[in-house]
């Protein structure tokens, strides 16, 4: 049974609308794929950025804590020197100092 030139053209556009179709949801899955692929990528990239900042917050809150140990001790040391230094001033006052007056030459030139 031969075919008609329509039916013919009919079939031809049925296999070129299939093969279409198929071309399409293929590259729709090659995309997501890919997709899903990058995403992955960057949740890695992202976990290691994550795991870098927690040891990184890590090291600061220790040497925050450090810090703070080196204020304390400090602190105590200026609270000592300061009473050391107020126990020197009473043992020893200032003594006044005497004002000087300026002398003025006792030999007077005479015209």
């Amino acid at each position: 049974m031969l075919m008609s030139k329509a039916v013919w053209q009919n079939w031809v556009g049925v296999f070129e609308r299939s093969a279409m179709h198929k071309n399409t949801i293929a590259g729709l899955a090659l995309t997501a794929a890919l997709g899903l692929w990058l995403l992955g990528c960057q949740d890695t990239k992202a976990r290691q950025e994550n795991e870098q900042l927690k040891a990184h917050v890590l090291q600061l809150q220790k040497d925050t804590g450090e810090l703070g140990n080196r204020i304390d001790t400090l602190t105590k040391e200026n609270a000592d020197l300061r009473a050391e230094n107020e126990s020197l001033k009473t043992k020893h006052p200032k003594s006044q100092k005497r004002k000087r007056r300026r002398t003025t030459s006792r030999h007077a030139t005479s015209d």
